[in-house]
């Protein structure tokens, strides 16, 4: 059975979803989701970053980190699926219930249905890359041999 999940309020998988208000601790900072982490990672070694981070909701980090106005780095193409990563399995290694959740998944096919999106999500018509569920499912394996 494949596991679909986009929406936050979808049990139990919306936790998935890096807009779920599951906060960590990461490189000495509070981060209030995994979509802040992310997009703030975008600019690091600027001010932006702290911009980013204290940005009422995830959907005004997102918004923000997405604005062209700000200078990307350079490496962000080569880096973003390991900033990804990174920031996830802080998610997961942090909150105990989301990690459990994950790990019932066994070795279920996870899915992020996002219909705009084909290169994190599998896009409207399910051709998309779904590279956050496999970095999901990258972490699953990671934190069943931990």
């Amino acid at each position: 059975m494949t596991i679909y999940f986009y929406d936050i309020s979808e049990k139990p998988y919306g936790c998935f979803s890096n807009f779920s208000p599951h906060g960590f601790e990461l490189d000495g900072l509070w981060w209030p989701t995994s979509e802040h982490y992310f997009q703030a990672q975008k600019f690091a070694g600027t001010s932006h970053v702290e911009e980013i981070r204290c940005c009422k909701t995830p959907a005004e980090a997102a918004s923000m980190g997405r604005e062209r106005t700000r200078p990307l780095r350079r490496d962000w193409e080569d880096i973003k699926e390991d900033v990804m990563g990174r920031g996830l399995l802080c998610k997961f290694q942090t909150h105990a219930d989301l990690r459990e959740i994950l790990l019932r998944t066994g070795d279920e096919l996870i899915v992020e249905d996002a219909p705009q999106d084909y290169y994190w999500g599998c896009g409207k018509d399910r051709s998309g890359k779904n590279r956050l569920g496999e970095i999901l499912m990258e972490i699953r394996a990671i934190l069943r041999e931990s």
